[in-house]
């Protein structure tokens, strides 16, 4: 598969990566990460082997885009995750607040 990476053409197969990352200790993940074979790697140690660029020459999102499309599984960075939505209001709040009231706390009541 051809991909850009760091604005250099790359012609990648799984295969390639596959060998390229035998026998690579993978750094510590603490941002975006790929799994290849049983291993878990940052991308950006990926890139840096696949390509033998500089880390600084191109970002996660580019290995993360060319690793996808080669069908490796990729993951956000840990913490990344979406906050959970604050629970919603009762149809009593609600209609306190359109109506310029002040939230009733339990402390009122």
């Amino acid at each position: 598969m051809r991909c850009v990476i760091a604005r250099y053409p790359f012609d990648l197969t799984k295969g390639g990566v596959l060998d390229s990352m035998k026998g690579v200790t993978p750094e510590a993940v603490t941002g975006e990460s790929v799994t290849i074979g049983r291993r878990r790697y940052p991308v950006k140690q990926v890139g840096e082997v696949v390509t033998r660029q500089d880390r600084r020459d191109f970002s996660a999102g580019e290995v993360t885009r060319a690793m996808t499309r080669l069908g490796f599984t990729c993951h956000p960075a840990p913490g990344a995750e979406p906050a959970p939505a604050a629970p919603a209001a009762s149809p009593v709040e609600t209609a306190s607040a359109l109506l310029g009231g002040a939230p009733a706390t339990p402390q009122d009541l």
